[in-house]
């Protein structure tokens, strides 16, 4: 039998922080990630900047392309980040209706 090495799926997710900030990451779960930021356990910027929801998050082919998209999310402003995270739901809405 030939063992082989499942793949995850990694996605890029974006949190709204109580005080309106937007934090980005990476993750093979999202929710079991958002109740580690909410627990403290997550990043530091989440510790001091407690999260209040999941704004969206989008999946990616690999943890290569997952960094290499948080990288450029981490460059645009929290405008972009918002209209981004917008975009990102109504393409899941539009293809689950």
């Amino acid at each position: 039998m030939k063992i082989t090495k499942t793949t995850s799926i990694w996605f890029v997710y974006l949190l709204e922080c109580l005080n309106g900030k937007i934090y980005t990451g990476i993750t093979t779960d999202v929710d079991a990630r958002f109740n580690k930021h909410l627990a403290g356990k997550g990043a530091k910027f989440t510790k001091m900047n407690p999260p209040s929801h999941i704004m969206a998050s989008k999946p990616c082919e690999n943890r290569s392309a997952a960094s290499k998209l948080e990288y450029q999310i981490k460059q645009l402003t929290p405008a972009k980040k918002r209209a981004l995270g917008v975009s990102w739901h109504d393409t899941i809405k539009d293809k689950i209706e």
